[in-house]
């Protein structure tokens, strides 16, 4: 049989565990003794009752002028929507076709969109090559050619279908201007000869 003083030194042995493991608590001490911190205890700064980082005497700084939160717009406009008032694309896109904004949605095309849909758009780039079971769309097909810009813009946004949306990463002027530059390309795709300046017309034949 164990003798009562082994037992009582068997006993007094326990106490220092149970010590450390209640410690871990919040409930006895305040604060609590913490053997691992984790994420309980950490350098913080609280907006009550303490002096601010700043001269002000605040912890952050007041949000910019004009700032919006990712996800808002700043006007419920058919240039941040796609949308008409009544709910429908709009036609036509809602800015300025230039040659600076045909470059600047080649950029942007073949940066995003070329992995997927190639660089003319016909939707053999090196993703579904890779990947035959993801088949993008070809975009100078009747079909998407058919799309009114406004309905381009919402696929850019939100996506669609096996599309993931790119709206964090392409910003709204940026989406327009790929846009343009896809319409740039459906019309090299479906163009004639009849499209051409009558000058160059005759220089062709």
């Amino acid at each position: 049989m164990i003798s009562q003083g082994k037992m009582k030194r068997k006993y007094a042995a326990l106490v220092p565990l149970a010590a450390i493991l209640t410690a871990c608590s919040g409930i006895q001490r305040d604060p609590p003794i913490q053997i691992w911190w984790d994420m309980k205890r950490q350098a913080k700064f609280r907006t009550e009752g303490e002096t601010g980082l700043f001269a002000d005497g605040r912890n952050t700084r007041p949000i910019p002028e004009d700032t919006v939160a990712r996800g808002s717009q700043f006007e419920n406009t058919p240039y941040y929507t796609g949308l008409l008032d009544n709910g429908m694309y709009i036609g036509r896109m809602p800015v300025e076709i230039t040659p600076e904004l045909l470059h600047q949605g080649e950029l942007r095309f073949n940066t995003y969109c070329s992995p997927c849909h190639d660089r003319t758009g016909s939707g053999r780039g090196i993703v579904p090559t890779r990947w035959p079971a993801w088949q993008p769309s070809n975009l100078t097909e009747q079909r998407v050619v058919d799309f009114a810009d406004g309905d381009i813009f919402n696929v850019i946004t939100n996506g669609r279908r096996t599309m993931p949306p790119y709206r964090f990463q392409i910003v709204t002027a940026d989406r327009w201007a790929i846009i343009a530059y896809v319409r740039l390309l459906q019309r090299a795709a479906h163009g004639t000869v009849q499209d051409l300046p009558e000058a160059q017309r005759a220089a062709l034949q």
